[in-house]
């Protein structure tokens, strides 16, 4: 594919070529992980509970398209990694009962990872994500301005008597501080570790040992892993893609079904299931990091 030649000539020819690509890697990754920390933030605060039941939804939404951003992304340099690990990826919509075979045709533009495939991705990726991003990002922010900022209650009282922070220009120096220390992050990041290309994809030869998929995809690909191959008879994959799709839909559905077991209050038992539900992402993720799974 003339993909990852056209890659590898904004990184080596292009002048600041390579740098400009590390930034768009890193804030990225950096984006979905901020994505990650917000949505943590809000569930451990109780910032979910009524009224602001839509803007939890939309954000979670906002979420997984961050997700599929990342996942459309992944696949346009046509690099070994990204490639192999896209068919990986990509497959396991072929388990959903009913509708796999033609999820993964949708996907993939076909039986295989092909030319089609990428021209899909590159579609969904600076096209149909970012028009469904804005639309969604407009309702989550319009929500928050209209419903305001959640205050958790040992802090209200301090809020209601501390003065207003005027606009200008107090609110907008103290952004501007923290939006400098942030691309000041990010260019750091940049410029001492690009990223990198990596190898061309061969469609024909068998995939590199240790594939894996981004890091925010790791926790769900090592789970799966550790599942056998079947169970009572059952595909060890479907059961646990299974799981996946009925925990999504629980966080999701938090603030009702909190509000329903608490009669009006947070449930302790919500409030654990957050923190497991954290510690679960995280030890994952990092004891693949150190490769732990084998």
């Amino acid at each position: 594919e003339a993909a990852f030649e056209s890659v590898q000539f904004i990184v080596r020819r292009v002048p600041f070529g390579w740098l400009i690509r590390s930034v768009h890697s890193w804030s990225a990754n950096l984006m979905i992980l901020a994505a990650f920390v917000h949505m943590f933030s809000v569930y451990l605060l109780g910032s979910y509970a009524k009224p602001r039941e839509l803007t939890w939804w939309s954000g979670f939404l906002l979420l997984g398209l961050a997700m599929g951003f990342g996942f459309s992304g992944y696949l346009l340099p046509w690099n070994e990694l990204s490639f192999f690990a896209t068919r990986i990826g990509t497959d396991m919509t072929s388990k959903v009962p009913l509708v796999g075979p033609w999820l993964l045709t949708f996907l993939r533009g076909g039986e295989e990872v092909t030319g089609a495939t990428l021209t899909r991705f590159f579609g969904f990726h600076v096209a149909v994500l970012p028009m469904m991003s804005a639309a969604l990002l407009g309702l989550h922010l319009g929500l928050i301005q209209r419903q305001g900022m959640h205050v958790p209650g040992h802090l209200a009282e301090e809020a209601r008597t501390r003065k207003p922070l005027r606009f200008l220009p107090n609110f907008v120096l103290r952004e501007g501080v923290v939006w400098l220390f942030g691309l000041a992050v990010l260019a750091a990041l940049a410029a001492f570790f690009p990223w990198e290309l990596g190898n061309k994809a061969d469609p024909f030869a068998s995939a590199p040992a240790g594939i894996k998929p981004e890091w925010y995809f790791l926790f769900m690909f090592e789970a799966l892993k550790l599942i056998p191959a079947t169970v009572l008879g059952i595909e060890g994959e479907l059961i646990g893609l299974g799981a996946f799709a009925v925990g999504g839909l629980v966080w999701f559905l938090v603030p009702v079904l909190a509000r329903a077991s608490a009669h009006g209050r947070r449930s302790r038992l919500f409030l654990a299931l957050g923190w497991g539900v954290l510690a679960y992402l995280v030890s994952f993720t990092v004891l693949s990091f150190l490769g732990a799974f084998q």
